[in-house]
């Protein structure tokens, strides 16, 4: 019994956590004090490239950070199969353990819309929207320049990835700043919070003039998102016929269905195509 119970204290004494290899993460605070983020960061293996390490910047990184790096990391290993080549992982997240957090909400979203929203599953009002362009303010001014001091970044070879609300912030990144990034990717957009997207085509074309560079742009839902009644598979579709119709200006843009996939289970396969989308050569 002693020699029973001493090997249980040595066993206990020797599990430690498990670590993904390469990552990191710590807090930023935004310029005002009013806003922590918890920042993930996944490092590339390998040699760097001439130019630099391209770089995905993953929002809701409590719930995905893991499933992204992974999936990076095991398909980078051969990128003349793949191509997918090794790249910096930037996680926004929050100071939680739950996967996601309600900041995600106001940090997503632009202030009302007066769009009619679907109501939520236990009944509660949604929380306050609006913080979307402190949220930029804060990617492009201090976290941005903060990466690019700590790695040699392919300025040419920057993504951004959202699902939901976060494909939604994605999108409208998209609208007002086509230039911040190279590769938009928006899995589930929850366009139905802001509809007047297809209505905004004009001002982003003239923004599209002043960009440097082509944009590339994904959407993606799972099948089995058709049922819900925002609309969210025929809206983002809808969103990215209007922009493959822009390929003269530079834009790219795709929409796939993942077969057999709902709002959640779309997230592996969609962060999968999305690697190849961001960071395989044309």
């Amino acid at each position: 019994m002693a020699q029973e119970k001493l090997q249980q204290s040595v066993n206990a004494a020797e599990c430690i956590p498990v670590a993904i290899p390469g990552t990191e993460q710590r807090c930023m605070r935004s310029l005002n004090g009013s806003r922590t983020y918890r920042i993930f960061i996944a490092k590339p293996f390998g040699e760097q490239p001439p130019a630099g390490y391209p770089v995905i910047y993953l929002l809701d990184a409590n719930s995905v950070f893991g499933t992204m790096v992974e999936a990076l990391r095991m398909q980078s290993r051969r990128p003349d199969k793949t191509g997918v080549v090794p790249a910096v992982i930037v996680g926004i997240g929050y100071e939680t353990e739950a996967p996601f957090d309600r900041g995600r909400y106001y940090d997503f979203t632009l202030p009302d819309s007066g769009a009619e929203l679907p109501r939520r599953p236990n009944g509660a009002d949604w929380p306050e929207p609006g913080g979307a362009k402190a949220f930029l303010s804060f990617i492009e001014q201090q976290l941005k320049p903060e990466i690019e001091q700590e790695f040699t970044i392919d300025v040419k070879r920057q993504a951004i990835f959202g699902h939901s609300l976060g494909g939604l912030f994605v999108l409208q990144t998209l609208f007002t700043k086509p230039d911040l990034f190279q590769t938009y990717i928006a899995g589930s957009p929850s366009i139905h919070w802001h509809p007047s997207f297809f209505d905004e085509e004009h001002d982003f074309t003239s923004k599209l003039q002043e960009a440097d560079g082509d944009v590339k742009v994904l959407l993606g839902a799972g099948e089995l998102e058709k049922t819900h009644k925002s609309g969210m598979n025929d809206n983002a579709k809808r969103l990215a016929d209007r922009l493959a119709a822009l390929e003269n200006q530079g834009v790219r843009a795709e929409y796939h269905e993942f077969k057999g996939e709902g709002h959640i289970s779309v997230l592996p396969v969609l962060i999968s195509r999305a690697l190849r989308f961001a960071f395989k050569p044309d």
